[in-house]
């Protein structure tokens, strides 16, 4: 069983930079794990995705965040990062860290219980 906790939102001005931190818990090593971002009324989207071992393909970014945004993943302690720079209003949202079963790669079965991430002008 694969447990996410997400940390690091919170209240930033617009220009800012925040990083997201999403902590594993159990057999992550062949999923493939992305942060998604949500608003009120609004469908789940994705913005950025770290491959899992033996998926083909590297990282991938939604074009609103391409260039702004930077995923990574710290192996040791099972850490997947959002990296966001350059924040806008557009970018408020509550954040989630979600992974996929070992080699069911982009089709996401474990989610975290999201981080708010506000930007104000």
């Amino acid at each position: 069983q694969v447990q996410l906790v997400e940390s690091g939102g919170g209240s930033v001005q617009a220009g800012g930079s925040l990083t997201l931190s999403c902590a594993a818990s159990g057999y992550t090593y062949r999923s493939s794990m992305a942060w998604f971002r949500q608003t009120p009324g609004k469908e789940r989207v994705e913005v950025a995705r770290w491959p899992g071992i033996g998926q083909i393909g590297g990282t991938w970014y939604a074009d609103s965040v391409k260039g702004r945004f930077t995923i990574s993943k710290d192996s040791g302690p099972n850490i997947l990062y959002l990296r966001m720079n350059s924040l806008t209003p557009d970018d408020t949202a509550m954040y989630y860290c979600a992974a996929s079963r070992p080699g069911a790669y982009n089709s996401y079965d474990y989610w975290g219980q999201g981080t708010q991430v506000t930007v104000s002008s």
